[in-house]
């Protein structure tokens, strides 16, 4: 049987009579075709597909079952809800445009330090507007792979190999951990007594949730040994590499304090507008140690646990309820939902033009 011209005839189950196996003979064969075709033929190889969708199925189970529960303690405590929207209506417009231009800030102090934590140059307005499209898209995946994603995909079409675009992220990520942690420790030894861990009952269930919790990490860093012992020297191989130059070590702590600070400075510009009487050392220490723990929960945009620990440490610091709804209500209004759509655009806008 004869093919197209220039493309020798085929058989399934022998090579080329020059040795070539079947399989091989079969691969080229098609490549030939598709060039005569004028087309492209299928590289597509089987990879670790299933995998990444197992564990995206069950990262957004998790989160299904987070975001459950906030929908059921909203709808219990609704008309907390209504009077923190009321509350938030009759606020200082002068305070909530301070909290405004912090949000905006943000991206650009991240943008700052993805900029440090990455060993090349990257164009600064695409820097700025892909921070803006990730952070929409970490409110639609769940915490923190949608801006990872974005951001992969950015530092990867500037250049980057992949396994240094993800130390970058990595290093990043890193910085900004240790710029929390810092600010926490500074705000907690500034206002001291004001960081309370509410106590829970020693029952027979958190007892074994502990435990449980402890024999999952201790199995998880024994199987992980050595994939986590390799991506540890590469993280530091390539924060020795920043730290080499000033300029660039400067751009990737001051962005990483910088976005705490400012995420810090909406909240506090928020009970300002509210009137809340609390300080804004303790309403920023409130804030931190609240967003600190809701990175534990893997929900879109922390969403959900974010606001149900906000509101539990400002309401433990001495806020009332109504206020504390109204804070979390400004703080979710200006960082996440007056942004999401123009933020998806954006993320469009990048795709169409080849940014991402």
């Amino acid at each position: 049987m004869t093919g197209p011209p220039g493309v020798p005839s085929t058989s399934p189950s022998r090579g080329d009579g020059d040795g070539m196996p079947a399989a091989t003979y079969r691969r080229d064969v098609a490549y030939r075709r598709a060039a005569v075709a004028g087309g492209e033929p299928s590289t597509a190889l089987p990879g670790p597909a299933p995998r990444l969708r197992g564990r995206i199925s069950w990262h957004a189970g998790f989160s299904l079952v987070v975001l459950v529960c906030a929908a059921y303690l909203a709808h219990r405590h609704w008309p907390v809800v209504v009077s923190g929207a009321a509350r938030l209506a009759d606020a200082d417009r002068g305070w909530l445009l301070v909290a405004t231009a912090a949000a905006g800030a943000t991206w650009a102090s991240s943008a700052l330090a993805q900029q440090g934590a990455t060993t090349v140059p990257l164009p600064a307005g695409r820097l700025v507007a892909v921070q803006f499209a990730a952070a929409s898209a970490n409110h639609v995946l769940p915490s923190g792979l949608g801006a990872s994603a974005v951001n992969l995909r950015f530092l990867t079409r500037c250049g980057l190999p992949v396994p240094q675009a993800a130390t970058a992220l990595a290093v990043k990520a890193g910085a900004g951990a240790v710029a929390r942690s810092c600010l926490i420790a500074g705000l907690a030894l500034a206002c001291p007594g004001a960081l309370r861990i509410p106590r829970a009952p020693a029952t027979a269930w958190t007892v074994a949730a502990c435990a449980a919790a402890v024999v999952v990490a201790a199995v998880a860093v024994v199987l992980l040994a050595g994939p986590l012992r390799r991506a540890v020297r590469r993280v530091l191989l390539d924060v020795r590499a920043v730290h080499e130059v000033p300029a660039r070590a400067a751009a990737l702590w001051g962005g990483a304090l910088g976005s705490a600070a400012l995420h810090s400075a909406v909240v506090v510009a928020v009970t300002q507008a509210i009137g809340l009487p609390l300080p804004p050392a303790r309403v920023a220490l409130a804030f931190l140690a609240a967003s600190s723990a809701a990175v534990l929960l893997p929900t879109p945009g922390v969403l959900g646990s974010l606001d149900a620990a906000l509101a539990l440490a400002l309401t433990l610091a001495g806020a009332p309820v109504g206020a504390a709804a109204s804070t979390v209500l400004g703080y979710r209004l200006l960082t996440s939902w007056l942004p999401l759509v123009p933020g998806l655009v954006t993320l469009g806008i990048l795709v169409r033009r080849r940014v991402l």
